[in-house]
């Protein structure tokens, strides 16, 4: 049986500054890898938060049909955001319980938009660990950022 995963990642050099994001994206059948893409891009000025949200983004924007699929960050920002703190987001028109605007709200949203048409499974993993996708994931974010240094 066919499933896709992702794996994503974003960078900072400087927290605001530039930043890139990457993704890596496998078609697997059991152990067996069927397809392998790779996406990376950048900006001159952002934030890692935005960097992990636009990783994640980009998955499943690239997608063009409905997917099952498999996304692993080691963002708990991202994780915990988009499991369990958006719910609240989106009843609290896009504030936090303190009634505050949330931050990175566009990227929430397109997030939201991005995920409502596929059956996403979010997963959590420990970044710089020595995870291979992770890696790669982190190679290409600094890649995507490479420009804009």
């Amino acid at each position: 049986m066919t499933r896709l995963f992702a794996w994503t990642d974003g960078a900072c050099s400087g927290n605001p500054g530039p930043g890139g994001w990457g993704v890596l994206m496998r078609a697997m059948d059991g152990t067996a890898i069927l397809k392998e893409r790779e996406l990376q891009g950048g900006e001159k000025l952002t934030t890692n938060n935005r960097m992990e949200l636009m990783a994640a983004i980009a998955a499943l924007e690239t997608l063009s049909r409905d997917t099952a699929i498999t996304i692993t960050t080691d963002s708990a920002y991202v994780k915990n955001g988009v499991t369990g703190w958006i719910h609240g987001w989106k009843r609290n028109g896009w504030k936090t319980a303190d009634r505050k605007p949330v931050k990175n709200v566009d990227l929430w949203q397109r997030l939201d938009a991005a995920q409502a048409r596929h059956d996403v499974t979010w997963a959590w993993i420990k970044g710089h660990a020595g995870h291979a996708e992770n890696e790669r994931a982190d190679e290409l974010a600094r890649a995507g950022m490479a420009p804009f240094k």
